[in-house]
């Protein structure tokens, strides 16, 4: 519990890549961002998190009908999900709506304030050795994870919410063994500190401010 009384709520929401598999879970990446904010001052808490590996966009969004306790209303909220969408094969139509409601979803949970709310590109996982092992086209898993990714950063500039592309980071050092877990899939310590040294200024001047 903060001990702050002005300290900041913090929801994050996701898949595999928010609740961090195979990382311990001071190293997932909305917590290196929450002690890189309190370094600076920020008095954030550290997240509520509402990830599951494997989540899709609409399982996600039943989670969150479901949470116990209800989920109310943060200060911040982040999200990064459709890495499932896309290995299930869904289109990226199914995408749009589904991504659509969700940030919808985190902006009235934010108290309606799309300027509170960070949303995360989809990393490319087509780069890494279990997509090789796996046989998987890595340029069209790179294709159709630029049409998700450019959805969400089109119904992110829509609402005025803050999009952080990450996906480069993951397709320059994606295949590298020290970026990855031992399932060859997952990103490692490593690649979540990289994520969230991106993240942090754009987080930062979200929490900023304080009106």
């Amino acid at each position: 519990m903060a001990t702050d009384p002005t300290a900041l709520t913090y929801l994050a929401l996701g898949d595999s890549y928010t609740i961090g598999e195979g990382v311990a879970s001071g190293e997932r990446w909305p917590v290196r961002l929450t002690l890189a904010l309190r370094e600076e001052g920020l008095p954030l808490e550290f997240p509520r998190t509402l990830a599951t590996t494997g989540w899709t966009t609409d399982e996600l969004s039943t989670a969150m009908d479901a949470a116990q306790p209800p989920l109310g209303h943060y200060d911040f909220v982040s999200l990064l999900i459709g890495v499932n969408n896309q290995y299930r094969g869904r289109s990226a139509g199914d995408y749009r709506g589904e991504f659509h409601g969700l940030l919808r979803r985190a902006i009235a949970l934010a108290g309606d304030r799309s300027d509170r709310v960070l949303v995360l590109s989809i990393p490319d996982w087509g780069v890494t050795p279990f997509a090789t092992t796996q046989g998987r086209d890595a340029t069209q898993v790179a294709a159709e994870l630029d049409a998700y990714n450019a959805i969400a950063a089109e119904l992110c500039g829509q609402h005025g919410v803050a999009f952080v592309d990450i996906t480069g980071i993951s397709r320059a050092r994606g295949a590298e063994q020290s970026m990855l877990v031992d399932d060859g899939l997952h990103p490692s310590a490593a690649m979540y500190a990289l994520w969230a040294e991106h993240a942090l200024p754009v987080a930062r001047g979200l929490l900023g401010r304080r009106e």
